[in-house]
């Protein structure tokens, strides 16, 4: 998984964060598979990614 910013201008991270399903955040995920979801400082989802066979 990657993330990046596609604008022009520098974004504040600060507040943001990003968990899996489990609800773990920035630790290694499982690699057979897992959702990431990032969401913003107000706790709005801005993204998810999932890969490999759901549990």
């Amino acid at each position: 998984m990657e993330i990046t910013n596609t604008t022009r201008d520098g974004i504040n991270l600060r507040g943001w964060t990003l968990r899996d399903r489990d609800g773990n955040r920035y630790r290694v995920w499982d690699n057979g598979s897992d959702t990431a979801t990032l969401r913003d400082d107000r706790g709005r989802t801005v993204d998810t990614e999932s890969w490999g066979r759901r549990r």
